[in-house]
Order: structure tokens, then C-alpha cells, then sequence
């Protein structure tokens, strides 16, 4: 067994100022403030400064790839590759998320990312939940970076074959409901257990709230990729803001929303119905220059994924940035980041009875983070995924 002791332990219940967490092979065994020293000749121990605070694991719904890396690559090194790297951030699940391309590419990624979570899925790194298909039920008028020859209507017949050929791992879709079929897509999502998400979208106000009497719970992206708000058409960006049945994903990379506007969302939406995500592409983790995101070029400069005609294409964020962001944007306490990176997305993908805070009996996806709030130690389904470089010499 493995004991992490001496440290803020945010429990799903309370918080232990001087905490610990018990671990036994992939389980959390016990949480609590003082361990009976009596019983650490059973366990290996891990003894953290006081300062350091111990979190549930991160569970980024939307990302794309990240170290050169990319979901529609399709191969199996692609996906191991991505469930290494996202533990540096403190990511311990996610979704892994396609692109609007052909038919044919897109079911090849389907396919993969079903055969990789069926087979490859180990400790010590990320976990896949599923897939995230963003797209292609999108509408062309809010293309966004994703590729406009490829935007087809909402296809029930479709998606039904692709959730056959993924073996029912598509978790989340993102669709416009205003398109022909929308509705009727996001309904057969919700009656199946998928997520219906608005997203890449041009609805009014009414349309938004007939896609959300039909089925959706989610937005993609708020603000990104959707109608925005006007004094006299809400639009999606309004109509989000203002209904309390959808969660909100944000990219909060200071990119792609304002600080201020960030800190608009989460005054409207509260904690409860926000999901921070990354939306990342493959060049995450990289150095500037040019990479292909959905057969499309993309330039990365200053922090900045963008097409050639200058639309932004993904992010290169990161979740502890994220983390770090919309703490200084909002003034929001740890508390409310693990609401928003760990419980909301939990509980929308449906494991919350084993993932996405800290309890006895629930996976150990832990994050350590020090006082500044970086990722020092994470642990992924009970073995160390990743540790910062001389932690092993202070803990000890």
C-alpha cells in the first residue's frame, strides 16, 4: 500500500488540513487527518511539505492530441503517446476527441480508440472514457477550424453506425441542433446515454431551446464556434449563459475568451455548470511552427493555434494553465476547480461512482500540487504516472 501523508487533502466530503490518502494497488482505501503511526510498517509512505494539497485527478472532455500526437491519426502509438503526456498536467482521463474529416477517417479513429481502450489501457497513465465526436453534424457558418468540405446534416442512421463500429464508446457529440436532423440526432442521444453537446452552431435563441427540450446538456466550447450573444437575438452564447439544464465547457487559455468574459460565464453559470477543458492539438508540448490539425495547416506562435486565414484552431493548453487561469480570472478557490475539472466531467460521463474526487473505494487518480499550485506527483489508477524531478529525494 501506498500512503501520501502530511498534506491538504481535498476529500469528497471535507477537507483534511493535515491529510492523508491510502492507497491499495488501483484504489483509494482511506482518507482521513492523522494516520496511526503504528501502521506504517505496512505501508510505503510518501511524506509531502504541508503546504502541498492533494486533488482528485483532472478529466479533460475535449482535447484533441498533444506531443505531436493526434486522436485521427488512428494509431495505436497516437493514443499512447497522448495518455502519457496529459499526467505532467494533471490530467488522469479523458475523451479522446475526433475532427470533421471524411467518413471513412473518421470511423478509422472510432474503430482505434475503441480498440485502444479495449486492450491498452493501463495504470500509470491516462485512461480513456470514450470518444468525443466533435462533428461532422456541424453548420457551416460556424466551421470554426473544422473543415467545411466535410460538414454534413445530423445523421441518425450514421451515428448509429459509428457507436456500433466504436462498440458503444462514443460518450459525448458535439452537433448543431438548428441543422436538418439536429433535433432528432439529440434526441436519439439522450434516450441512448450519450451526451448531446451545442457546438460549431448558428442557432437562435429558439432553436436552442428546441435542441435543449430534445435532448442537450452541453455546450462545446462557449463562446467558440456559435452565434453570439446580441441585445436582440441571444443566440447560442445567450442562451447557454442563461439555461441552467447545459454545462459549459471553456477553453481558458486567455486565447480563446476574454478574462473578463470568462469571469460573465461563471457568475452566470456557477461552478455546477462549468467543465474546464483544453480543446489541445498535437502540438501541445511542442515548439512553434506548423502542424496539420484535421487535414488543415495550422501555425502555432506565441501560444497561438491558428489556420492561415487567421481563425484559431485548437489550443496548446494545458490543464494546470487552465487551473492557474481561472483562479486569477475569477477568484475561484481550489474547491470550485475541482468541481469544474473533476466532478462535473464525472458526473456528465457517468463514473462519478469511480472517478472525480477523493473517496475510499473510488479509483486513485490523485494530483499533488505545491503551493503555487503546480503539478508535482500525479497517480493514475494507483501507480505513479508522473513525478517532478527531485520530489522523490523530499518526500522520503
Amino acid at each position: 500500500m501506498l500512503l501520501l501523508r502530511n498534506l491538504k487533502v481535498y476529500a469528497e466530503d471535507q477537507i483534511f488540513p493535515n491529510g492523508y490518502v491510502l492507497i491499495d494497488e488501483e484504489k483509494i482505501v482511506e482518507t482521513g487527518e492523522s494516520f496511526d503511526s503504528a501502521r506504517s510498517d505496512k505501508v510505503t509512505e510518501m511524506v509531502f511539505d504541508p503546504s502541498h494539497q492533494l486533488i482528485p485527478g483532472m478529466i479533460d472532455l475535449h482535447i484533441h492530441g498533444a506531443g505531436g500526437a493526434d486522436t485521427m491519426d488512428a494509431t495505436n502509438e497516437a493514443l499512447e503517446t497522448m495518455a502519457h503526456l496529459l499526467p505532467k498536467e494533471g490530467t488522469t482521463s479523458f475523451l479522446a476527441t475526433t475532427m470533421t474529416v471524411g467518413q471513412r477517417a473518421i470511423e478509422a479513429a472510432i474503430e482505434n480508440i475503441a480498440n485502444f481502450m479495449k486492450n491498452s489501457q493501463g495504470k500509470g497513465k491516462a485512461e480513456i472514457l470514450g470518444i468525443h465526436l466533435e462533428g461532422p453534424f456541424l453548420s457551416p457558418e460556424r466551421a470554426g477550424a473544422q473543415h467545411p468540405d466535410h460538414i454534413i446534416e445530423p445523421d441518425v442512421e450514421l451515428f448509429k453506425k459509428w457507436q456500433e463500429a466504436g462498440n458503444h464508446t462514443i460518450r459525448l457529440v458535439t452537433l448543431a441542433p438548428e441543422r436538418n436532423g439536429g433535433l432528432g440526432l439529440a434526441s436519439y442521444l439522450k434516450e441512448t446515454g450519450v451526451v448531446a453537446s451545442i457546438g460549431h452552431s448558428d442557432a437562435t435563441h429558439a432553436e436552442v431551446n428546441e435542441g435543449v427540450e430534445a435532448g442537450i446538456t452541453h455546450a462545446t466550447h462557449l463562446y467558440n464556434g456559435m452565434s453570439p450573444l446580441h441585445h436582440r437575438e441571444p443566440g447560442v452564447v445567450g442562451s447557454v449563459l442563461l439555461e441552467d439544464r447545459i454545462t459549459s465547457e471553456m477553453i481558458v487559455d486567455g486565447i480563446h475568451i476574454a478574462p473578463a468574459m470568462v469571469k460573465l460565464a461563471y457568475r452566470n453559470k456557477g461552478r455546477e455548470r462549468v467543465v474546464l477543458v483544453t480543446d489541445a492539438m498535437r502540438a501541445k508540448c511542442l515548439n512553434d511552427g506548423y502542424y496539420d490539425l484535421g487535414g488543415q495547416e495550422v501555425e502555432v506562435k506565441d501560444g497561438k493555434a491558428t489556420l492561415q486565414n487567421g481563425t484559431l484552431a485548437g489550443s496548446i493548453l494545458r490543464m494546470r494553465d487552465a487551473v492557474q487561469n481561472m483562479i486569477s480570472f475569477t477568484g475561484c478557490k481550489m474547491e470550485d476547480i475541482i468541481q469544474m475539472t473533476s466532478v462535473n466531467p464525472a458526473k456528465e460521463m457517468n463514473v462519478f461512482d469511480r472517478k472525480g474526487s477523493i473517496k475510499s473505494d473510488k479509483d486513485a487518480d490523485i494530483v499533488i500540487l505545491d503551493d503555487q499550485n503546480e503539478v508535482i506527483l500525479t497517480i493514475c489508477r494507483g501507480k505513479i504516472a508522473f513525478m517532478k524531478e527531485g520530489l522523490q529525494d523530499e518526500v522520503n
